[in-house]
């Protein structure tokens, strides 16, 4: 995709962060590959102030190019995207309900089915590192193995998608279920769905939302052959 395009979908990406909730200020950060590595927002730049170009280039080699330098958090984008060639974009946020169970250090249990459209039984917390640092990209990428978000602890939340679209999309699913956990936690444990139910859960997931082929519908069975 032309670059130009790119950062305009990253500038409006990231100012939709913080229209939905997800961000305020100068918190979080979100990139999209791109042919010559990533496209990130910069380091502690207001969205509302930014134009596509303060968007920077970053290299998989980590040399980057823009007037502004990227986010601390690009070794966590780099990464993502090294590690999973099908990923288009990363949303890092420190959105509330996701923060608070971060700061718990919480995995989150299959106490919804919609915990399978994130990829598995669970939404793993990653350990605490400082930010920007190699020891957060490294615990991100295992929590993230299988899945498409996890928890960073004491920090926020991190997404992977196959576009910006589609990963801020479900950045806000994931911050709902978030809510949706803390809230139900409110009146006690949750009950859990077992294995069993949620496998038969992402099995089904793994169609949703994609193009089915027609299908003739299914016979009536009091219906004849012919004339009686």
């Amino acid at each position: 995709m032309n670059e130009t395009v790119l950062r305009d979908g990253l500038l409006v990406t990231t100012r939709a962060m913080a229209a939905s909730g997800l961000n305020r200020g100068t918190a979080g950060n979100a990139s999209v590959r791109c042919r010559d590595g990533f496209l990130i927002t910069p380091s502690g730049r207001p969205y509302e102030d930014c134009h596509r170009d303060d968007m920077a280039l970053v290299a998989m080699d980590g040399s980057w190019r823009g007037p502004f330098a990227p986010s601390s958090e690009w070794r966590i984008h780099r990464d993502i995207l090294a590690a999973h060639p099908e990923a288009g974009a990363v949303l890092h946020a420190h959105s509330p309900f996701a923060t608070a169970l971060a700061c718990h250090r919480r995995d989150i249990p299959a106490f919804h089915y919609m915990i399978a459209r994130f990829g598995g039984n669970d939404i793993r917390c990653a350990p605490y590192a400082t930010f920007g640092t190699q020891a957060l990209s490294d615990g991100a990428l295992a929590a993230l193995e299988g899945r498409c978000a996890c928890l960073l602890a004491n920090h926020g939340m991190l997404v992977v998608g196959a576009d910006l679209r589609r990963t801020l999309a479900l950045a806000i699913e994931f911050e709902t279920l978030c809510e949706h956990y803390w809230r139900a936690c409110q009146m006690g444990t949750p009950s859990i769905l077992s294995d069993a139910e949620m496998a038969e859960v992402i099995i089904r997931f793994k169609t949703y939302g994609k193009p089915q082929p027609t299908s003739a519908p299914a016979p009536d069975a009091n219906a004849h052959d012919g004339p009686a």
